[in-house]
């Protein structure tokens, strides 16, 4: 894999090297034939042909003033976007419902001052712009009648952002997957599982959300204690073991309590322990609790069940007796 990656990177590398000389050479030639061979025929040729793309020094020179105006209206626009994300992404950053609406914001600002500098650059160099967005409009409607899907994600995307039904940072599980939203688009929704896998899903395919951050998730620690146990000296020690799970278990927001008996199994008695934490710490905390629990079993002497196999031995009288 690695000698793979290794030549596909050299074979990258030397592409770039050739299509860098290939234009330089061609910036050369340009500008040889139009200082040095004007009104040859070699001459001639290429200032008609290659020299009107690639004389530079011609370019340059003829339209200075357009170029020094294109550069000022493209730096004034980055400068106003940067100027717009300097106050956007912070806000787009909080945790809260709110951030996915600066979020979707800050993407329509970003694009819409892209959009804006690249008619004016158009404008600058002589380009009819009225005509252009006329037939950028035909174009748009056309392409509309064969991009319903994408006119379904985008009202869907903006139904989400605006109902508040989950924003970024939330756990939502959508189908088999559940993970957290990193990012939502104007088209599609992004969500990170526990594993870091990363799915994209577009926006009119999200259906039957279910939102585990809107309320805090239950941890739940389930352990089997032996039959031979006495179950109200053990319950004593739980009860008297709460306090202790809630201060040294921090990501614990409502709980612990002891829930009783779930069970009676072969395994043993099996009791619950209760509590609530955020959904992103659910998993830790019901690990945390077990292993307080272990411990506090271990000091106190009570036994955990196990499975258990009765075997009846019967005794069965010989035809000789």
């Amino acid at each position: 894999m690695e000698d793979k990656a290794k030549q596909k990177r050299i074979r990258r590398i030397v592409s770039t090297v050739v299509i860098v000389v290939i234009f330089v050479a061609l910036v050369i030639i340009a500008v040889i034939a139009d200082q040095f061979l004007k009104g040859t025929p070699f001459g001639d040729f290429v200032n008609n042909t290659i020299g009107r793309f690639f004389n530079l020094l011609k370019i340059v020179r003829d339209n200075w003033l357009t170029i020094v105006e294109s550069i000022v209206i493209i730096a004034f626009f980055w400068l106003l976007n940067r100027l717009l994300e300097f106050i956007l992404v912070p806000l787009s950053k909080r945790k809260n419902h709110q951030s996915t609406i600066w979020l979707l914001l800050k993407s329509i600002v970003k694009y819409s001052t892209t959009a804006i500098a690249i008619f004016l650059v158009l404008s600058a160099w002589g380009v009819d712009t009225p005509v252009l967005l006329v037939g950028a409009g035909i174009v748009g409607l056309a392409i509309s009648f064969g991009a319903q899907s994408l006119i379904e994600d985008v009202i869907a995307g903006l139904f989400i952002i605006f109902e508040k039904q989950f924003g970024i940072g939330d756990v939502i599980q959508v189908g088999s997957t559940r993970g957290r939203v990193i990012d939502i688009g104007i088209r599609t929704t992004t969500i990170e599982d526990v594993y870091g896998d990363i799915l994209i899903v577009n926006n009119s395919d999200l259906r039957m959300i279910l939102n585990t951050s809107a309320n805090l998730s239950p941890a739940i620690c389930d352990a089997y204690i032996s039959y031979d146990q006495n179950l109200e000296r053990v319950e004593r020690i739980i009860e008297e073991a709460m306090p202790i799970l809630k201060e040294k278990i921090s990501a614990i927001k409502d709980g612990p309590a002891y829930r009783g008996v779930q069970s009676l199994t072969d395994k043993g008695v099996l009791i619950r322990i209760y509590a609530k934490t955020y959904e992103l710490d659910k998993y830790q905390a019901v690990r945390d609790m077990n292993t307080e629990l272990k411990h506090i079993f271990d000091k106190h002497g009570v036994k955990f069940g196990f499975p258990t196999i009765v075997v009846k031995e019967e005794h069965i009288k010989s035809s000789e007796e």
